[in-house]
């Protein structure tokens, strides 16, 4: 389920007030594969509650071109909701989520293991707030990338 903001807020806060751990990790996940699911799994290992800091529509389009998303923000939140490890889901227009992660104010950013920590956007927040960043491994050949490119190839 998608959640607004200031709603999502309130609800984190409580649940953190009752000692819950909240892992944040974000992304476009715009063809959800394999690779995604087994990330969320681990996500979701590191705490009680996990929330994926969503790109909207017009955010992808500035990251990654015209030709993306190929599907809206909230078919990506429905599917992403679905999943046995994801407990909320929260779009952002912004092209970081750093005031998403101001807002929530996660224990725990997980990112894929293409980044450093030093280079998280929000790590250096939850960090001095007294949470940490936990690299998660990629899981190799699987990237929403190479799932177009695939598919691309179908067509010739």
């Amino acid at each position: 389920m998608l959640y607004e903001r200031e709603e999502l807020a309130k609800i984190l806060q409580e649940l953190s007030e009752q000692g819950k751990i909240i892992v944040f990790t974000n992304g476009c996940f715009d063809i959800l594969h394999a690779g995604h699911v087994k990330y969320l799994e681990q996500s979701k290992q590191l705490g009680d509650v996990l929330v994926i800091g969503l790109n909207s529509d017009d955010s992808v389009r500035r990251l990654k071109g015209d030709s993306r998303p190929v599907n809206s923000h909230t078919d990506r939140a429905t599917v992403l909701s679905a999943l046995r490890a994801v407990d909320f889901v929260c779009y952002f227009e912004e092209d970081t989520p750093l005031e998403l992660i101001m807002k929530l104010k996660p224990h725990i950013i997980t990112k894929g293991g293409d980044y450093a920590v030093q280079d998280v956007v929000g790590g250096e927040f939850v960090i001095n707030n007294g949470g940490e960043v936990v690299i998660i491994e990629l899981v190799a050949g699987k990237s929403t990338t190479s799932t177009i490119q695939r598919l691309n190839s179908l067509k010739q």
